[in-house]
């Protein structure tokens, strides 16, 4: 995908003494007391933000902070907490900016953080006249925050429009690149796992994903819905069965296609859903009308593991049982070794697959992990994301 990227105009000389403004997503987690929980979205937007000093720049950056009412700013809702990390991250003192948008004092090799963009009246409907009052502060804006990508707001998409250079930042070039990878031009075979409770809010994903993958694996109540669909009975286990149709539908485009649907061979059941239930490997075929199917049997996944080794790429959404119970955990275990020994290229999204990635520890084996959930889950389901559209229309000119 062709987009200006900030780190070849730093490089060419053309940053400093210019007015930065990057828009980054430093929406971190807080306790009832304001204090920061988890930091790594800070962490995350460092670089681009070093970037920008090092060549330079007078550096403006902000982003959204939970889901304040624009137009009304609250105290809970200031970035300042926010600044306060960063700055210790950084050994120095990041001034947070309040009432930014008709006007900002940066020099060159300052740092400044511009209050919560959401509590800017237009923000979210990306109305014109903030787009331009945003992109008239800045000489380079900098789209640094993949999550937000999937959004057309006015920090995100209007400025991008109205800013006389608009670039994509280290972080959404390189989700930009590990989607092209993954599924623009991948290497094959191509093997994607999309797992979570309903088939309902993957089905556009799971049909998008039909028309290109060469396996598709299926797992957690999406899979009960599949053994269903395949003649199975599943029990009293979580599925939709008034998607039937949809589900037979994904398994006849891949089988059209010479590729496949896995059907899982065997089960992990249990009576009751509880962390201490008692867990019963069983065939698939013998699942009682009063058994919980809460993951897939370990012959299964061995069977799924030994597709991924020999897999050319691999898409990962989602963990294909109940892992948080460690009973119920073998088969979302399996798979993430496998894909951490895959020699395959991968790339993975979404909270519980993240949550599952650190459980495993397998990080560093991961060939490339998404920060963004709405926006990875949307590049999935084959939508132009409208971040990655502004940006190479304005690389175009």
């Amino acid at each position: 995908m062709n987009v200006i990227r900030f780190s070849d105009l730093c490089a060419q000389g053309k940053v400093a003494g210019k007015r930065v403004f990057i828009r980054a997503d430093l929406n971190v987690p807080q306790d009832d007391a304001g204090n920061i929980t988890e930091d790594t979205r800070i962490r995350a937007s460092i670089p681009c933000i070093q970037m920008a000093l090092d060549a330079g720049a007078a550096v403006m950056v902000t982003s959204h902070l939970g889901r304040p009412t624009e137009g009304d700013f609250k105290p809970e809702d200031s970035l300042t907490p926010v600044a306060a990390r960063m700055g210790e991250l950084m050994g120095r003192s990041i001034p947070v900016v309040a009432n930014w948008v008709d006007g900002v004092q940066v020099n060159a090799g300052q740092l400044v953080m511009l209050e919560n963009c959401r509590v800017n009246k237009g923000e979210k409907k990306n109305n014109e006249e903030l787009a331009r009052k945003m992109a008239a502060l800045c000489d380079i804006f900098v789209h640094d925050a993949f999550g937000t990508a999937h959004r057309a707001e006015a920090s995100t998409y209007g400025i991008a429009q109205f800013a006389p250079i608009a670039c994509a930042g280290p972080l959404l070039a390189a989700e930009m690149d590990a989607i092209s990878k993954a599924l623009l031009n991948p290497k094959r075979p191509l093997v994607a796992i999309v797992a979570g409770s309903k088939v309902s809010t993957k089905l556009t994903i799971l049909k998008s994903l039909a028309a290109n993958v060469d396996q598709l694996i299926v797992g957690g109540g999406i899979a009960n819905t599949f053994m269903l669909a395949a003649g199975l009975k599943i029990g009293k286990s979580l599925a939709e069965p008034d998607l039937l149709d949809q589900a037979t539908a994904v398994i006849e485009a891949m089988k059209a296609r010479g590729a496949a649907v896995p059907i899982p061979t065997d089960v992990v059941t249990a009576k009751t859903f509880a962390a201490d239930a008692p867990a019963t490997v069983k065939a698939a075929t013998d699942v009682a009308d009063d058994d919980l199917i809460l993951d897939i049997g370990p012959q299964t996944a061995q069977a799924l593991a030994a597709q991924l080794m020999s897999a050319g790429t691999i898409v990962w959404n989602g963990p294909v049982g109940v892992f948080e119970f460690p009973a119920f955990e073998n088969g979302t275990k399996v798979i993430a070794q496998a894909i951490a020994a895959s020699s395959a290229f991968s790339i993975a999204g979404g909270g519980d697959t993240l949550a599952a990635i650190a459980k495993y520890g397998i990080e560093d084996k991961v060939g490339y992990i998404s920060t963004g959930g709405g926006a990875f889950l949307e590049v999935l389901e084959g939508k132009t994301l409208p971040a990655f559209e502004v940006l190479s229309r304005r690389f175009a000119g």
